[in-house]
């Protein structure tokens, strides 16, 4: 399958080096960069909001912004998001059947591994992905018992991260890369 454009046959040396470095971190000759070269604008500031999103932190441990980013992928049902945080899902703990819930096949009342801020994390990530976003107030009072200011940011921009690259790439029509190509999604 291929993205609905091919990459520029000359990409600038700058751009070069992102590409490169993001080669480096994935394993993979990625698509996205190569295509995002046909602007550098947007291929500079794609790169440096990958760079400064939240990976880890004190507070939200890698897991729960794993399951928000997954939530946010199957959510906006992007076959490249969705393969580039799957593939190494059980390094952070998440069991098939947690997948069963964030793929929406399964409740979440019927899965306990869960914690508390893991589902209102996640419910938030669904909310944010949703097509008209709407925030109940009975959720938001739920969500600011468990989250402080600083961690209801991260959240929200690593699922609106998602979702920009979810979009961004819809949009360019590029395909899954194969990082999870012996999962069964």
């Amino acid at each position: 399958m291929k993205a609905f454009i091919d990459p520029p046959k000359s990409i600038p040396f700058y751009l070069k080096i992102g590409i490169w470095i993001a080669g480096k971190v994935t394993g993979r000759d990625l698509l996205p960069a190569r295509l995002l070269a046909w602007y550098p604008k947007v291929a500079i500031s794609s790169g440096i909001l990958e760079a400064l999103v939240a990976h880890k932190d004190a507070n939200l441990n890698r897991r729960i912004l794993k399951l928000v980013r997954l939530q946010t992928s199957f959510c906006v049902a992007c076959p490249f998001c969705i393969d580039m945080n799957y593939h190494d899902y059980a390094d952070y703990g998440i069991t098939r059947e947690e997948l069963l819930v964030l793929q929406d096949r399964a409740g979440m009342e019927e899965v306990k591994t869960f914690s508390l801020r893991e589902k209102l994390a996640l419910e938030y990530a669904r909310i944010i992905s949703s097509r008209t976003l709407t925030f109940p107030p009975d959720f938001i009072e739920k969500l600011k018992a468990e989250f402080n200011e600083r961690e209801i940011v991260i959240l929200a921009s690593t699922a609106a991260q998602v979702n920009y690259w979810a979009r961004l790439l819809q949009a360019l029509g590029v395909p899954s890369a194969g990082f999870s190509a012996q999962c069964e999604l």
